[in-house]
């Protein structure tokens, strides 16, 4: 049965990334999830935000980045205006501070668009995930390594886990879509 669990980790990790994915859409509230995508040039690489800086949210409309290393603060700062994430960091020397401007209705409805694309790619993922089980239990049935019925049956279950994380994906959906668009 290393096939269905096989389905069943990818399904999961597509789960975890659409996730991961949400929280850096932003809600009308600052987070630091926010900067989760934000890539800075350091040491030699791109490395991400996070590892270089703690990024707190004191209150709903601030996000506040204070470097490991201060010698790397314009490199953030830049960084972020890079991102493209609408935001307009201000450097105090010491520590970055960005203000989060409440959403408008338009910029809600494009990123209500961005979730649900996000959402439709791990369905795709999920899906891929359960043809590739059910192409190898067909070829373990052609091969006569897995009965016919037991093979049959074992295809239904990976439509049943299919199922369930795509309505688990769907959840997640509408809960972020009802966050983004609270006013």
């Amino acid at each position: 049965m290393p096939s269905i669990e096989n389905a069943k980790e990818k399904m999961a990790a597509a789960l975890t990334a659409v996730s991961r994915e949400f929280n850096t859409v932003r809600t009308g509230k600052a987070t630091p999830a926010l900067l989760d995508t934000v890539r800075v040039d350091a040491y030699g690489s791109k490395m991400p935000i996070n590892q270089l800086a703690t990024v707190s949210a004191p209150d709903a409309s601030l996000l506040v980045v204070q470097p490991f290393d201060q010698s790397l603060l314009a490199d953030i700062e830049r960084a972020i205006q890079a991102a493209d994430l609408g935001f307009n960091p201000a450097n105090d020397g010491t520590i970055i501070r960005i203000s989060v401007p409440p959403l408008n209705q338009e910029r809600r409805k494009e990123y209500v668009k961005i979730l649900h694309k996000m959402a439709e790619d791990a369905r795709v993922s999920v899906r891929h995930a359960r043809q590739e089980a059910r192409d190898e239990l067909k070829q373990k049935m052609k091969d006569r390594e897995v009965p016919e019925d037991e093979g049959h049956r074992q295809m239904d279950e990976a439509q049943k886990l299919t199922d369930r994380y795509i309505g688990r994906i769907d959840e997640f959906l509408k809960h972020k879509e009802e966050e983004v668009m609270q006013v």
